[in-house]
C-alpha cells in the first residue's frame, strides 16, 4: 500500500513539473497584457523565464511577433545619466523626492466642450493671443524645477526620451522615441500635456499652442514672436532670422537659394516627403517597433528625416558643438519654438492621414499598447497609450485651416525622359568598358559614400498589372548604411539623374534625403556590427513621371552632402514592394 502511495505521489509530481511550463506558456500568450503589470513577482519572473518573451526587445523572432504583446514603455525607476553628445554626459531625470513612487492613473479623454481648441499658425496670431501665451509661459518659467509643470521639467522630458535615460519595462533596452513608429504619437502626447498645463496656469481651458507653418509660403521666415519676452532664446542661429527656412537644409552647403527660388524648393520638397515618397505607413512613419532581420531596426520616416531634422538644425546655433539648443535633441525642448515646430509636425501627421486615407488605426498591437507617463495640469501622473492619441478631436483640439500650397507642387524632370534614357545608355556602355563595372551591380557591401555614386538597380516587377500598381508601392531601399563615429550625415537620392551639378527637390529625379543626426543612445545600446540603418522611399509615382515605370532597371545616384559621408558606407540598393 505504501509503495502504491509513493508511486502516485511521484506520478503527480512528474505531471506537475511537465505541465507547469506549458501552463505558463499558455498564460503568456493569452493574458500577457495583464501579467506585464505585475512587476517584481515570482509569477512575472517565471513567465519571463519559461515563455518566449524576450528579455531584450532586440531579440524578438517572427514567432514572437505573431504571438506576444510586448508594448514599449519606460520603467520610471530606471532613469539614469545619459549622453546628450558623445562628449557630454547629462542628467535629465526628474527629482527623486516622492515622484518615483507616484501612482499613475489611466488617461481619460477631456470633457468635450462646445468648440474645440484651435491651434493657429504663429504668423496669424493677434496681440491678445500673444499676450495670453506670454503670460502662461512666463508663469511656467517661474515655477521651481521640483514642479513637473515648470518649463525646465517640460524641456527635460524630451531629453530623457531622446538620450536613452529610461530603460524599457522588463528589458535592459532603452526607450527611443525617434527613428520609428513612436515618433509621432509620443510628441503628440508631449504637446497635449504641455498645452493643457499652459492653459491651466492662466485659467483658460481653451488655450491652444500655435504651430509654425513652415510649409506655407507666408510663414517660412522664423516667427517674430519668438524674438521677444519669454519666447526669446539666445541659442539660435542669428544669420537665419530673416531668411526663408530651407526644409532640405545642410549647414555645410549653407544658403544656396533665396526668395521665390527657396519657396518653390520647399514646396516641391514637401510634396515629395508627404505625398510622393510616403504613400504607406512604413514610408511616412519609419521603422515599426519590431527589430529587423539582423535584430536591429533603424529607419526613420520621410518627414522625420526632413523637415523635422532640418528645421531643428536650421534654428540651432551653428557655433555650438551640437548646434544647441534646437540642433541637439537633448537640449531642443529648452527653446520655446520647439513646441510650435512639433505642433506643425503633428498637424502634418493628421494631413498625411487624410490624404492617404489612413485614419483607420494601424492593426499593430505592440504599437497601439505602447505607453508613456506624463504629469498633467493637476500634478497627476497619467499613463497614456498610443491608441489614446490617434484622434485629435477626442483630445479636444484641431488645427486652423491654411493653404496646402505644396499639395499639387509636382516637380518636373530636369530633362525629358527620352533624352535622359539616351544619356543613361551611354553611361551604361561606359561602365561596361571601364573599371566601373561594379556599379552595374546593386549589391556593393560596404562601399564608401565619399564621392557621388550612381548604380544600376534591377526592378523585379517592371510589368505590373493595374491592380498590382494600385495595391502595392514600389520602394527604393538603400540598406546597410553604417556611420563610423557619431556625427551628422546627409546624402540625397536621385533616380535617372543625368546632371549632378544642377539638382534639388524642384526636379522630379529627386527621390529623397537621408539625414543622420548624432545619436549616442543608439550606439550605446547596439553592437558595432548592427549599427546599420536603412532608408525606404516610395517611387511608384516618380517612375511614372520619369516614364521609367516599364523599364527593367533604373539608375540610382547617391549624392553626399556632408564631408562625414567619407566615413559612411552602405551595402547596396534594391527595389522592394510594399502593400
Amino acid at each position: 500500500m505504501a509503495t502504491g502511495k509513493y508511486s502516485c505521489l511521484l506520478l503527480l509530481a512528474f505531471v506537475a513539473v511537465a505541465v507547469l511550463p506549458v501552463t505558463l506558456l499558455f498564460l503568456s500568450f493569452t493574458s500577457i497584457s495583464h501579467i506585464w503589470e505585475i512587476e517584481g513577482t515570482i509569477l512575472n519572473y517565471l513567465l519571463r523565464s519559461h515563455s518566449r518573451i524576450p528579455s531584450n526587445n532586440n531579440n524578438v523572432t517572427n514567432f514572437d511577433k505573431a504571438n506576444i504583446v510586448n508594448e514599449i514603455s519606460p520603467n520610471l525607476t530606471t532613469c539614469h545619466d545619459s549622453y546628450g553628445r558623445p562628449d557630454l554626459l547629462v542628467n535629465c531625470c526628474p527629482p527623486l523626492s516622492g515622484e518615483a513612487s507616484a501612482v499613475p492613473i489611466d488617461f481619460q479623454y477631456p470633457l468635450q466642450p462646445s468648440t474645440l481648441r484651435v491651434r493657429r499658425s504663429v504668423h496669424h496670431l493677434d496681440s491678445a493671443y500673444i499676450a495670453k501665451y506670454t503670460k502662461a509661459l512666463a508663469i511656467m518659467k517661474s515655477l521651481p524645477h521640483s514642479d513637473p509643470r515648470s518649463f525646465t521639467r517640460q524641456a527635460s522630458i524630451h531629453c530623457t526620451f531622446c538620450t536613452g535615460a529610461y530603460d524599457q519595462k522588463h528589458s535592459s533596452a532603452t526607450v527611443n522615441i525617434h527613428r520609428q513608429w513612436l515618433f509621432f504619437p509620443f510628441h503628440r502626447m508631449y504637446l497635449y500635456f504641455h498645452e493643457r498645463i499652459l492653459g491651466s496656469l492662466i485659467g483658460d481651458e481653451n488655450f491652444a499652442l500655435p504651430f509654425w507653418n513652415w510649409d506655407n509660403p507666408e510663414s517660412m521666415v522664423f516667427p517674430k514672436m519668438f524674438h521677444e519676452g519669454p519666447f526669446y532664446d539666445s541659442q539660435r542661429e542669428p544669420t537665419h532670422f530673416d531668411q526663408i527656412v530651407d526644409l532640405n537644409y545642410d549647414e555645410e552647403v549653407g544658403i544656396v537659394s533665396r526668395g521665390e527660388e527657396q519657396v518653390n524648393s520647399n514646396l516641391a520638397f514637401m510634396y515629395n516627403q508627404v505625398i510622393s515618397s510616403a504613400k504607406k505607413p512604413e514610408l511616412f512613419m519609419g521603422c515599426p517597433l519590431y527589430p529587423g532581420d539582423d535584430g536591429f531596426c533603424d529607419g526613420p520616416g520621410t518627414v522625420e528625416l526632413a523637415p523635422h531634422n532640418t528645421v531643428h538644425t536650421w534654428v540651432g546655433l551653428g557655433s555650438n558643438p551640437g548646434q544647441e539648443h534646437m540642433g541637439a535633441f537633448y537640449s531642443a525642448g529648452f527653446d520655446p519654438c520647439f513646441y510650435s515646430h512639433h505642433a506643425n509636425l503633428d498637424r502634418i501627421w493628421d494631413i498625411w492621414r487624410d490624404i492617404h486615407d489612413m485614419h483607420m488605426p494601424i492593426n499593430d498591437t505592440v504599437w497601439l499598447k505602447s505607453h508613456f507617463y506624463f504629469y498633467d495640469e493637476n500634478l497627476q501622473l497619467v499613463k497614456i497609450k498610443v491608441s489614446d492619441v490617434l484622434n485629435i478631436t477626442k483630445l479636444g483640439y484641431t488645427y486652423e485651416k491654411t493653404d496646402l500650397t505644396w499639395l499639387n507642387k509636382v516637380p518636373k524632370p530636369f530633362v525629358s525622359p527620352q533624352i535622359a534614357k539616351h544619356k543613361l545608355k551611354i553611361r551604361e556602355n561606359y561602365y561596361k568598358e571601364t573599371s566601373r563595372q561594379h556599379l552595374l551591380r546593386s549589391k556593393l557591401e560596404g562601399r564608401s559614400l565619399e564621392n557621388p555614386m550612381t548604380i544600376k538597380v534591377s526592378r523585379p516587377k517592371p510589368y505590373r498589372s493595374k491592380e498590382e500598381i494600385k495595391e502595392e508601392e514600389e520602394v527604393l531601399v538603400v540598406y546597410g548604411i553604417k556611420i563610423k563615429g557619431d556625427m551628422k550625415v546627409k546624402f540625397d537620392v536621385y533616380v535617372n539623374l543625368v546632371n549632378e551639378t544642377n539638382v534639388g527637390p524642384t526636379y522630379r529625379e529627386f527621390a529623397g534625403t537621408f539625414i543622420r543626426l548624432p545619436d549616442v543612445m543608439m550606439r550605446s545600446t547596439t553592437s558595432e556590427e548592427n549599427q546599420k540603418s536603412s532608408m525606404k522611399l516610395g517611387i511608384s509615382e516618380l517612375l511614372n513621371d520619369l516614364e521609367a515605370d516599364r523599364d527593367e532597371s533604373i539608375w540610382v545616384t547617391l549624392l553626399p552632402r556632408t564631408t562625414s559621408c567619407a566615413k559612411t558606407t552602405f551595402d547596396g540598393v534594391r527595389i522592394d514592394y510594399m502593400r
